[in-house]
């Protein structure tokens, strides 16, 4: 299989991810005025939030310095193209789309970052008083993208 034919699939899911979350963002923001409301509860354990991340996972890294949003977004680019380097030397499908998915949240809230200054997250998950981190479409990409990875390296490890 040649790069390219590697390429589009990648670029395909990547961009679904990226254009989700980035409409996803827009609705809330602009729509909705999600930044204007108190939570919205959607049932027991979920409701619509407005958080801003100042810093990646689980707001490690927070920092209100003004250059910190390109630090974080230009180590997101650099680790991206590292990504779309391991995907294209990928033989495993399943492996390639777990990347294409890291790689477009990573991109969507890149983009938040130079845009904001930090990542806008909305939803929020709960049980009871315990619960997860506000996150977003970008988010759960990155999450399932990585488990897609975990996957595919028990489905087909590496060879000595």
């Amino acid at each position: 299989m040649n790069k390219h034919s590697k390429l589009i699939p990648f670029v395909g899911v990547a961009g679904v991810v990226f254009v989700l979350d980035q409409l996803s963002k827009w609705w809330l923001l602009e729509v909705f005025h999600i930044a204007q409301r108190a939570p919205v509860r959607l049932s027991e354990n979920f409701a619509l939030v407005m958080a801003w991340n100042k810093g990646v996972s689980f707001s490690m890294f927070s920092h209100s310095a003004a250059w910190m949003p390109y630090v974080l977004s230009a180590v997101a680019v650099v680790i991206s193209a590292v990504l779309v380097r391991l995907c294209l030397k990928s033989p495993h499908r399943l492996e390639r789309m777990g990347y294409a998915m890291v790689v477009g949240g990573a991109l969507g809230n890149v983009v938040d970052r130079l845009r904001f200054g930090a990542v806008a997250d909305f939803f929020y998950a709960h049980i009871g008083d315990l619960g997860w981190p506000a996150f977003n479409i970008a988010d759960s990409a990155i999450c399932i993208g990585v488990g897609v990875l975990l996957i595919s390296m028990v489905k087909h490890p590496a060879r000595p």
